[in-house]
């Protein structure tokens, strides 16, 4: 976890940086300055496609850009960049001491600024001031929220309905100020699920993620049954490429919750890894039956392959039953990957709450292990699951492997 706004080794840097000669001359001082810095460089600017690709898979804290090669296009880059993740850090790079220019990147969002010839002296208090103010980028001190983004690996999975009851859930354990997010930009269904209907949207806290205080939240969530709601919007977005990063919103949800559970639409797409990455830990939904595997299997590899930290993700099989599908043993075979929780088959009592529109009772089955899931996820209990090896699960890796092909 990103525990310290100070810690330097969680910073990432982005150049971007069309003129070569800029980038020789300022590469080597980064290096020495930002020292176990991982950086990415671009050497052409960056159309919003390109851009977006960047923002969710390297989530830069800071970025250097080269505004003398063309002063219109680096000029709207920077409101781009900071549309994408709001208080992102950018130093430009100038090639002459131009006094207007550098007010006017200033005016349009830049945190600093370095003047050609680079050079150690005029480097290292501009990272001296950058580290005062902490990156960008950071999460929020551990005073605040934890934040559960629960994604199901396919339709159908249950997803939406264990968030909800796991939102309820942390009443018990303790929380007094609880947010259920519907951040599914194509078929949020909290409002169905809890029979609740509002004018705004999370897409209404994404457009003013830069000005947000307690007086504009109010007016955005709707509260039911001691849980502070955020809903989806009515209809699906036209496009969800086009998304602000949604870290200036979480990063205001850690601070004004004791727990935050967002329901997200699904694994793929920059939107859902933008929510990932910004969140504690992910609660990946899945079922014991083989497409729903062949499904986790996909969206695993999706993670790994978009640099999202295997240690937050934990593995949630809902509808299981002993009798139907895999077993627990085969499930983690095939996968290569723990399962964290267990969810049994209750149909008729998840049912006649969803209909009511009323949390699942404690008593009930998926009441009782829902309620484990919650005392593990807050550290109160640390479940053992078994590890018993069977000759046949390496038959059922082999049929998932296939299945993916």
């Amino acid at each position: 976890m990103r525990d310290s706004p100070k810690a330097p080794t969680r910073r990432s840097v982005l150049t971007i940086c069309p003129d070569r000669r800029m980038l020789t001359e300022l590469a080597p001082l980064l290096s020495q300055q930002l020292p176990l810095t991982p950086f990415f460089e671009l050497t052409v600017y960056p159309d919003r496609q390109v851009l977006a690709e960047v923002m969710n898979s390297h989530s830069p804290t800071l970025c250097f850009l080269d505004v003398a090669t063309h002063r219109d296009t680096s000029f709207a880059l920077i409101a781009n960049l900071l549309s994408w993740k709001p208080g992102l850090q950018i130093v430009v790079l100038l090639s002459a001491n131009e006094p207007d220019l550098i007010l006017g990147c200033l005016r349009q969002g830049a945190a600093e600024f370095l003047l050609q010839p680079f050079t150690g002296d005029q480097m290292h208090p501009v990272i001296e001031r950058l580290g005062q103010l902490g990156p960008s980028g950071a999460v929020a001190p551990r005073n605040g929220a934890r934040i559960y983004c629960v994604m199901p690996v396919k339709g159908a999975c249950g997803a939406s309905t264990i968030a909800t009851n796991l939102s309820f859930q942390w009443k018990r354990t303790g929380a007094k100020r609880i947010l259920l997010a519907d951040m599914d930009p194509m078929t949020g269904t909290i409002s169905f699920l809890l029979k609740l209907k509002s004018i705004y949207s999370f897409m209404d806290a994404l457009s003013r993620g830069d000005v947000l205080d307690s007086d504009l939240w109010k007016g955005m969530i709707t509260s039911t049954q001691g849980l502070d709601v955020l809903l989806s919007p009515d209809n699906p977005l036209d496009c969800i490429h086009d998304l602000p990063d949604p870290g200036s919103v979480i990063d205001f949800c850690r601070q004004a919750y004791d727990a935050v559970t967002i329901d997200a639409g699904g694994t793929f797409g920059q939107w859902s890894l933008a929510l990932a990455s910004h969140c504690d830990e992910v609660l990946l939904v899945t079922t014991n039956e083989l497409p729903a595997l062949r499904a986790t299997q996909r969206a695993l590899l999706n993670f790994d392959k978009n640099r999202l930290d295997r240690g937050k993700i934990r593995l949630i099989v809902n509808r299981f039953s002993s009798s139907v599908g895999l077993s627990r043993e085969a499930i983690e075979t095939a996968l290569h990957n723990d399962v964290y929780h267990l969810l049994p088959s209750d149909y008729e009592t998840v049912q006649k709450a969803l209909v009511e529109g009323r949390p699942i009772p404690l008593s009930s089955a998926f009441g009782k292990n829902l309620a484990a899931l919650a005392d593990r996820l807050g550290g109160s209990c640390v479940e053992a699951p078994p590890k018993k090896k069977s000759s046949w699960t390496s038959l059922i890796s082999s049929l998932v492997s296939r299945a993916s092909t």
